[in-house]
């Protein structure tokens, strides 16, 4: 017989390749539904025969986070699931590995499309492009042409060149990121867990948690959701960074406490936010709202034709070596290196 697949949620960019697959597997779906209906067809024997799935972090919506409940679930056929994100805490990848059912993600697909749009927002921050009518005057504002104000009273920005940008994550993201900072003439700190090796560090210097706080001029985090750097930057953290600091954030909005950002950047210890991301999504922390120093963009770092297609053709290749060859193309960091998971795959 046939492996059989699943897809969770929606496929909007490469439904042909998946609708392709016909011809080596047998497809099921599930496109809409609630939790309840997802629990029940795994306990009903429905999804008896599926090896692996497809889902995203929009499929979340549908059958809520893939937790340790869904997962206990999953029928004893089940070995993969293909996540179709970058970040993928909404897969419990602990749950998953007790299971031993190997999870994969898409980086790489997603690099460039979240670094410019980190570069953006990087800009936007220091230029203080969003700056709201205020006490009458018209602000600076990517609004205020629109509502038939000039320049007004517009408070300066600030250039990027000769600044220190410390990227907190250098992985793929952080990296791009780092590659388009450098056409500004900045200067490059990065921390991470391990140091990068000389071919991809390239100029930029290593340092410690407490020297990227201190001496970045803009903060920019590019590192992955999980228990361990969850609020890595609340209240003492932000008390340590340089006065007058911006930060950025395309990774995950629970990396920042969003309380803690709201008053450092009332009290002016931060100067100003580029934020892509948020705690609560889609739900805003309301003093970042009100806030004329907050350039706020809602979650779009990946929202290209071009860079969507390519997440979704990358996760299809990792349901394919897998169910083929045993194998991932990306599988997870947390499950490489373990005696069950399956090798991962040179893409």
């Amino acid at each position: 017989m046939a492996p059989t697949v699943l897809l969770v949620g929606e496929m909007r960019n490469a439904i042909g390749v998946w609708r392709a697959l016909s011809s080596k597997y047998t497809l099921l779906e599930f496109q809409t539904g609630t939790r309840e209906e997802f629990l029940a067809n795994c306990r009903n024997g429905i999804y008896d025969s599926v090896v692996g799935c497809y889902r995203s972090n929009s499929s979340t919506k549908y059958t809520g986070r893939f937790d340790a409940e869904i997962v206990d679930v999953l029928p004893k056929s089940w070995r993969y699931i293909a996540h179709n994100g970058a970040g993928y805490d909404s897969v419990d990848v602990d749950a998953c590995s007790r299971r031993q059912i190997a999870v994969s993600n898409t980086p790489i697909a997603v690099d460039d499309a979240t670094a410019d749009v980190g570069i953006f927002l990087m800009l936007g921050a220091l230029r203080n492009i969003y700056v709201e009518l205020y006490h009458d005057l018209a602000h600076f504002s990517i609004t205020a042409l629109r509502a038939g104000n000039w320049l007004g009273e517009t408070p300066l920005g600030h250039d990027p060149k000769g600044k220190t940008l410390g990227i907190l994550g250098m992985g793929g993201i952080g990296r791009a990121f780092a590659h388009r900072a450098r056409a500004f003439g900045m200067r490059i700190i990065y921390h991470n867990r391990r140091r990068l090796e000389p071919s991809l560090e390239k100029d930029a210097e290593y340092v410690s948690f407490d020297e990227l706080l201190a001496k970045s001029d803009i903060l920019s985090l590019n590192l992955a959701l999980n228990e361990s750097t969850r609020h890595i930057i609340g209240a003492p953290e932000l008390a340590r960074t340089k006065p007058g600091v911006v930060i950025v954030n395309t990774a995950r909005g629970a990396l920042i406490d969003e309380a803690a950002l709201s008053e450092a950047l009332d009290s002016g210890h931060v100067s100003a936010v580029g934020l892509d991301v948020y705690e609560h999504e889609p739900d805003v922390h309301p003093g970042l709202i009100k806030n004329e120093r907050a350039f706020l963009l809602p979650h779009v770092g990946t929202h290209t034709y071009e860079t969507s297609r390519d997440m979704e053709l990358l996760v299809l290749k990792n349901l394919e070596a897998a169910v083929d060859e045993g194998k991932m193309l990306t599988l997870v960091a947390e499950q490489k290196g373990l005696e069950w998971a399956p090798q991962a795959k040179k893409l």
